[in-house]
């Protein structure tokens, strides 16, 4: 094995002053990976090195942005929602819940920001495939869609339990012209999907682009994909202040590897009266196995070539997780989330499977959007967040997807839950 690596250095002065040269978030993140890796990450970040700095990769990025993608998503008063919050309870409490729309994006998640950077920069180092790891789908859909606009071949890795939960994923992956690959081993979800995938990049680097979903992996990725991504938090936070003339009171963001949090915490991590809550799959309990919070309940691990918060057993070993949501279902996360944690910038809690399930229909019914399950989680912890806060407070929950691909499996989950 190869690490790229450097001695800690003083923390900075700005949490947002992150990563240093070798990737290092303090503690956490660098790249960890085999030899046969060192010279695409350094390809990579050579890549995004000048990427960083060139006026027409930006203004490329941002008008597919505008005109393909659909952005800037709004902001939006989830009035009912709060309505049902403020029943029963202080007249003085009760928050504004907003949303930010990141589910009328195109292909209905803000997975679409980052596959359309990282596309560009597959055509800047001359590489005409691309592969990805999806748990949901919604990355796996972004990635075929960008493949399909820009022209590229694309492979996409999934559990084959995941491909079950988000059928419907599948079928618009292979309708965008994607290889769906199914990975049978291990729990047959996420992190074996991120395995399979590391592995053809190996063999492949040379004319493939490794499109990560999220903001874990090794230097660079946590960094390119929390940059796409920021442009919720910038738009956020110009967005409040035009609706409701000042920065939200708290933002609430559902927690997997962690991008579409990273994404709207990112802008907003140096503005200290601004409470960011990332919320995890609590799942069926808290006991190993049965759940998938690695902040809440793991330690300090290497998995898929960083170092962060993990799930692992008492020989140290990733252990098993559950989730009734695919995408959140993964036994570790960005080490961004795990330097924030440690600084003590941002909260982290979690939402059980019941609760998202729960928001999940209350959302529907009270609002007429259905939510993606991921984003269930945060918005039962919203709820019970806003029943906390003073009523003229706002508070802003990152609407990460649309539920369409979770309503067969939500059905089910609840048809046995209810009987």
């Amino acid at each position: 094995m190869s690490t790229i690596s450097s001695e800690v250095k003083p923390l900075p002065t700005l949490l947002s002053d992150v990563p240093d040269e070798k990737g290092r978030f303090g503690e956490y993140g660098g790249a960890y990976v085999p030899e046969t890796l060192v010279a695409a990450l350094q390809q990579l970040s050579e890549t995004y090195e000048r990427v960083r700095l060139d006026e027409r990769f930006w203004d490329e990025f941002k008008a597919i942005l505008a005109t393909f993608v659909g952005r800037p998503t709004p902001i939006y008063f989830a009035q009912r929602l709060t309505r049902h919050v403020r029943k029963g309870i202080d007249r003085s409490k009760g928050a504004e819940i907003w949303f930010k729309r990141e589910d009328l994006a195109h292909t209905g998640a803000h997975k679409i920001n980052n596959t359309i950077g990282q596309a560009l920069m597959t055509k800047r180092m001359g590489k005409r495939r691309i592969i990805a790891e999806t748990g949901a789908g919604q990355h796996g859909v972004a990635s075929a869609t960008a493949a399909a606009f820009f022209g590229l071949d694309c492979d996409v890795y999934m559990g084959a339990e995941d491909a079950r939960r988000q059928r419907l994923n599948v079928t618009r992956m292979k309708m965008l012209g994607a290889n769906v690959i199914e990975v049978n081993t291990g729990s047959r979800t996420l992190k074996d999907a991120t395995n399979e995938a590391m592995r053809d990049w190996m063999g492949s680097s040379d004319h493939t682009h490794y499109i990560i979903g999220s903001v874990v992996g090794p230097h660079p990725f946590p960094m390119i994909v929390r940059d796409f991504q920021s442009i919720i938090g910038r738009e956020c936070k110009g967005q409040s202040i035009r609706q409701f003339g000042k920065l939200p009171e708290a933002i609430v963001a559902c927690v997997g590897g962690g991008s579409n949090a990273a994404g709207i915490f990112y802008d907003f991590i140096d503005e200290k009266n601004v409470r960011l809550i990332g919320v995890e799959a609590g799942g069926r309990s808290s006991r190993a196995g049965e759940h998938a919070a690695p902040l809440s309940l793991g330690a300090p691990g290497v998995l898929h070539g960083s170092l962060s918060y993990v799930l692992q057993d008492e020989h140290g070993q990733t252990a098993n997780v559950h989730s009734c949501s695919a995408g959140l279902d993964y036994p570790g996360v960005g080490p961004e989330h795990a330097y924030w944690k440690d600084k003590g910038r941002v909260e982290y809690t979690v939402a059980t499977d019941d609760e998202a399930l729960d928001a999940f229909i209350l959302t529907a019914r009270t609002e007429g959007i259905i939510p993606a399950l991921e984003t269930s989680h945060a918005i039962a912890h919203a709820m019970r967040l806003a029943a906390t806060l003073p009523n003229e407070s706002r508070l802003v929950v990152n609407l990460s997807g649309r539920g369409d691909k979770d309503v067969e499996e939500a059905q089910r989950l609840l048809a046995a839950r209810d009987g």
